[in-house]
């Protein structure tokens, strides 16, 4: 591993959990778009994130086999899903124009099925995710800094 890999593995998950934030944000700003392009109310989004695996890596002759993976080199986004397990809500609106008009559910219409609350709940956690690298940065350069000052003297 390089000096700065610490820098760069937490970059990955800044990067990554930025744009979690902006997904959980779409989530909240549709979380009542009872209409889109593709037909049908707004599916909640989510991001799917994998370990950065395809570089090749530094192998210390120290590590055991067991570590056979490598040290890691932080994550990546793999894909931005849509939530098709998650059952969308009925609300009676007869006046929507969205309504369904026949069949046993007239009346009702189908909402998103974003739920507020969990949206949040996601939105602090990568927010805290994001504050935990930002930590990770500064210790290393912290780190940096003071191998400089023992070696300058």
């Amino acid at each position: 591993m390089g000096i700065f890999s610490s820098i760069n593995i937490a970059a990955t998950g800044m990067s990554a959990e930025r744009l979690r934030s902006d997904v959980i944000a779409d989530n909240i700003a549709n979380a009542s778009t009872t209409r889109t392009t593709e037909g049908g109310p707004y599916k909640r989004s989510r991001v799917v994130l994998r370990p950065r695996t395809e570089e090749p890596y530094w192998r210390s002759p120290f590590l055991p086999n067991m570590l056979d993976n490598g040290p890691g080199q932080g994550v990546r986004v793999a894909e931005i899903q849509k939530d098709t397990k998650t059952e969308s809500r009925f609300v009676y609106d007869p006046t929507h124009p969205d309504a369904i008009q026949t069949g046993p559910r007239a009346g009702y219409v189908e909402m998103p099925n974003v739920d507020i609350v969990t949206e949040m709940v996601d939105m602090i956690a990568a927010s805290r995710a994001y504050e935990a690298n930002a930590s990770i940065i500064d210790g290393s350069k912290s780190m940096f800094q003071r191998a400089l000052d023992i070696g300058g003297r």
